[in-house]
C-alpha cells in the first residue's frame, strides 16, 4: 500500500525549489490575510504558520529536493531567527507572551533531519519527526488554549489534558500514515506508531523555552528509526 510516492527525479531542480517558495508565500499570505481581515488572534496566525511552514518537509521528501538545500535553508532560517530575538527582523517571534526559543530550534530541527535522513536514504523519517511537530503541536495549542478545561503542570509550564490528548491523537494518524507510505499495513507499522506517538506526547509536555521543537521532532523521527531497524531484524 502506497500512499505516497517521492520518485519524482525528474523534475528539474529550479522547479522544485520554486515549488517550495511558493508554498511559504502561500503560507504566510494566508497567515497574513487571517489577521489582517479576521483580525484573528496572534497565537492562530502564529500556528499557521508553524503549520504551514512544517509541511515544507514533505515537499522536500516528494520532490527529492537536494538535502545542500534544506540545510541551507535552516541554517539561514536559524541565523535569522536568532538575530530576530536581538533586533526587530520578525516581530511575531517574541509575541507569544513568554520567552521562546521555539522558532529556533524548529530550524535547526529541519536542517538536522535533512542532513541525517538524506544522508542514510530514508527522508521519511525526517518528515514524520517535523509533521508531527507541525501538525500535533500546533493542534494541541490551539485545541488547549480553546477547550482545555483540566490543566496541569510540568516544571512549571501548564499544558492541559485535552490539548495533550489532541498531541497523541494527531500524531498517531500522520506516523501511521508516513509508514504506510512506505512499510504497508503490517503489525509493526501500528505498535511503532502508537509507541512513538506517545513519546512524542510525553516531549510535547517539557515544552520551557521551546525546546519541545528541538525534542518532539528529533526523538519522533530517531525512534520511528530505532524501532522499525530493531522488529525487522
Amino acid at each position: 500500500m502506497i500512499l505516497f510516492s517521492s520518485n519524482l527525479e525528474s523534475i528539474p531542480p529550479w522547479l522544485q525549489l520554486a515549488s517550495v517558495a511558493v508554498w511559504l508565500s502561500l503560507v504566510n499570505l494566508s497567515a497574513w490575510g487571517v489577521h489582517r481581515f479576521f483580525k484573528a488572534d496572534p497565537e492562530i496566525v502564529r500556528k499557521i504558520v508553524h503549520i504551514g511552514t512544517g509541511n515544507v518537509i514533505l515537499l522536500a521528501w516528494w520532490l527529492n529536493i537536494p538535502a545542500i538545500a534544506g540545510i541551507t535553508a535552516s541554517i539561514v532560517a536559524s541565523s535569522v531567527t536568532l538575530l530576530s530575538y536581538r533586533f526587530p527582523i520578525l516581530p511575531g517571534i517574541n509575541s507569544v507572551g513568554r520567552q521562546s526559543f521555539g522558532t529556533f530550534f524548529y530550524a535547526v530541527s529541519i536542517g538536522i533531519l535533512i542532513a541525517w535522513f538524506w544522508h542514510i536514504q530514508q527522508p521519511h523519517y525526517a518528515a514524520l519527526g517535523i509533521v508531527v511537530m507541525a501538525w500535533g503541536d500546533g493542534l494541541a495549542a490551539l485545541i488547549g488554549q480553546r477547550f482545555g478545561k483540566h490543566k496541569y503542570k510540568v516544571f512549571g509550564g501548564q499544558k492541559s489534558w485535552e490539548g495533550s490528548f489532541t498531541m497523541a491523537v494527531v500524531s498517531y494518524l500522520i506516523i501511521s500514515l508516513i509508514l504506510l507510505s512506505v512499510q504497508g499495513s503490517v503489525w509493526q507499522t501500528w505498535v511503532i506508531s502508537l509507541v512513538v506517538a506517545l513519546v512524542a506526547t510525553g516531549l510535547e509536555t517539557f515544552s520551557f523555552l521551546g525546546i519541545d521543537n528541538l525534542t518532539v521532532p528529533l526523538g519522533s523521527a530517531a525512534l520511528a528509526f530505532l524501532l522499525t531497524q530493531l522488529m525487522a531484524s
